[in-house]
């Protein structure tokens, strides 16, 4: 397929946002009328012995569109910008909102004068890059990966993927928002081997110019996740400190932005209901929700609901200070939208954080281990899904990472178990790193460490 063939004609914003519009102002009177409009492209190449395994380039474009009429929510969404196919989804939206049961609560974001951050999210490098050359990127990466380490006999996967989308949202309470944005990643998936025993890394970058990504960071860190592993043995079980890079500290703080989401809240499902304004972390942790940090990848300047994003402190010192809402939950909580909904066009909007931040502390990672007697570097949390109760916080998941003896790094383990509570992990912090990294997902993390946790082993 040839790049002319397989690449859309970009749809300017404002362009889309007229068709939003026209849409939106056939509403009736006694309707409210949402209409969230897409178009996007993107490129997957995956590679594997030297060759392309698969090679997808596909666009798609969509609509969702929301009715509220007396109480009575109804949505429905296409896969097509075609005038007739908005039109039938326009009519099956009124239909839906007829069969709906009513709730008060029920009804479309309204404009609350925050004013939105300007924030560039669009990359002509990605949008006019050869699928040659992104093939290209990809085979030179499993290259690298292949020859820095003779233990690595070979990639499982490595991949180079991009993608770049226009949005567009109108709304008869008076919201007009239009956008567009484009990203491009690397990743790799190593496969160490010493003897009979495997081990298989990973890495990834993302970011808003193929030939910008760090693609030496991905190579060093895929082979050294994958390698550092060799010979874990598992350990006896114990109370250990464990030490949280800050790729694992993102991992945990993610699990706890769900739990201050407002429509987790108002069913009575957070661990955290009801406290707000009392001492849930350690002193040393302030967590915030905050898309304006234009340093990072997933920095924007609107919510899923067309208002604009802005700071949301949650824990500060480890008070929590705020829960996250869209307007919904905002009106049912009897607050308001903290510019938190977050959506695509085959959905309605839902309460998501959108870019953590931890505000550092002094130390470095080596530092934080120095310090460090008797202790367990996680590497890697696994069944997150199943091992955390989001009602309860109760938290069980397997593990796998290096052990620290006397402020040293000493031999890697697995099979694992990391067992305590959401709230008892966060209360026992007892440092935060120095070492704040944007990570390729966006959120801006540090290192933590956590005094007195179970780990258990044999």
């Amino acid at each position: 397929m040839s790049d002319e063939a397989a690449t859309a004609r970009v749809l300017d914003p404002e362009e889309l946002l007229d068709v939003a519009c026209a849409l939106r102002d056939r509403a009736r009177p006694d309707e409210q009328v949402e209409v969230v409009l897409a178009q996007g492209s993107g490129t997957t190449v995956k590679v594997f012995g030297g060759g392309v395994e698969s090679l997808t380039v596909a666009g798609a474009s969509g609509a969702g569109i929301r009715i509220v009429r007396d109480g009575r929510q109804g949505f429905a969404h296409c896969g097509s910008l075609d005038a007739d196919v908005l039109d039938d989804t326009l009519a099956e939206a009124r239909d839906n909102a007829t069969f709906a049961e009513p709730d008060e609560w029920n009804g479309l974001a309204v404009p609350d004068g925050v004013e939105p951050l300007a924030v560039d999210r669009w990359s002509e490098a990605v949008v006019g890059m050869s699928t040659d050359r992104k093939v290209e990127l990809a085979l030179e990466l499993e290259r690298r990966v292949t020859a820095s380490d003779p233990r690595v006999a070979s990639a499982r996967t490595t991949s180079f993927g991009d993608g770049w989308a226009v949005q567009a949202l109108a709304s008869t309470t008076g919201i007009e928002v239009a956008d567009r944005g484009a990203s491009c990643s690397a990743a790799t998936q190593p496969l160490a081997r010493d003897g009979d025993e495997t081990q298989i890394g990973w890495a990834f970058d993302a970011g808003r110019d193929p030939e910008l990504l760090d693609w030496d960071r991905v190579v060093s860190d895929a082979i050294e996740r994958a390698t550092r592993m060799l010979g874990a043995t598992k350990p006896g079980s114990s109370r250990r400190t464990i030490l949280l890079d800050p790729r694992m500290a993102a991992t945990l703080l993610g699990v706890v932005s769900v739990m201050l989401c407002g429509d987790q809240v108002v069913k009575g499902r957070s661990p955290f209901e009801g406290r707000l304004g009392e001492q849930v972390a350690s002193p040393l942790l302030t967590l915030g929700d905050d898309p304006t940090r234009t340093e990072s990848l997933a920095a924007d300047s609107h919510d899923g609901e067309g208002l604009a994003c802005r700071p949301n402190p949650l824990i500060v010192d480890g008070v929590l200070n705020r829960f996250l809402h869209d307007s919904y939950s905002g009106r049912r909580s009897g607050t308001a939208s903290t510019g938190s909904a977050v959506r695509g066009t085959r959905s309605t909007p839902g309460v998501g954080a959108q870019l953590l931040v931890i505000e550092p502390g002094r130390r470095s990672f080596d530092e934080l281990v120095s310090s460090i007697d008797h202790g367990l570097w996680v590497t890697t949390f696994s069944g997150l899904h199943s091992g955390v109760n989001p009602t309860s916080g109760d938290f069980s998941v397997g593990a796998e990472g290096i052990l620290i003896e006397g402020g040293a790094l000493s031999g890697p383990v697995r099979e694992v178990t990391v067992a305590s509570t959401i709230q008892r992990l966060l209360l026992d912090v007892s440092e935060v790193g120095g070492d704040l990294e944007w990570l390729p997902g966006g959120d801006g993390s540090c290192s933590l460490v956590i005094d007195d946790v179970s780990v258990a082993g044999t």
